[in-house]
């Protein structure tokens, strides 16, 4: 996604109205969320795939099922807004470099550099996710999709936070 923004569209009146009367920058928040969810079970699975500790693969497929679910409910909010819900990661500079730097961290298979990798993703997303959440002028629905995704992002940031402070 080229638009890394979380502030609404059309503000000031020039936006796009939907037959449903909400406006283009409705969906744009939850799409970019989405897209960044998606990041993140993409970095989960990888992550699983690559540790050699079986905790720690259990750990991140569980999560990756997780924020899977999360997905799922942003995409259909977004469609009942009125857009058309992301299905694709990022692919711009918007992709966070916890889950790029991934494949560096797992060269090696050094399972503490990938739980690092994954706690500063988490770190990451949680960011996203409290930015969306003090925008005041994001309609009830969304909100609500992204408060019930924030759950899923708050419970794998401490967790993951929790491990990375364990092992090292």
């Amino acid at each position: 996604m080229e638009n890394d923004s979380y502030t609404r569209t059309g503000q000031s009146g020039s936006g796009n109205f939907y037959d449903n009367g909400h406006d283009a920058g409705d969906t744009t928040v939850l799409k970019t969320l989405t897209a960044t969810l998606i990041d993140s079970v993409d970095g989960y699975q990888k992550a699983a795939a690559d540790t050699t500790n079986e905790r720690y693969t259990q750990m991140f497929n569980a999560r990756a099922q997780e924020r899977q679910q999360a997905v799922t409910k942003l995409q259909a909010a977004t469609a009942r807004l009125g857009g058309n819900p992301e299905d694709d990661g990022s692919t711009t500079a918007a992709i966070h470099r916890g889950w790029i730097n991934l494949k560096e961290a797992v060269v090696g298979r050094d399972d503490e550099a990938i739980v690092k990798e994954v706690e500063r993703g988490e770190d990451y997303l949680k960011e996203k996710f409290e930015t969306a959440l003090r925008n005041a002028d994001l309609p009830v629905e969304a909100r609500s999709a992204v408060e019930e995704a924030w759950q899923s992002v708050k419970a794998g940031h401490d967790e993951m936070s929790q491990l990375k402070h364990a092992i090292t």
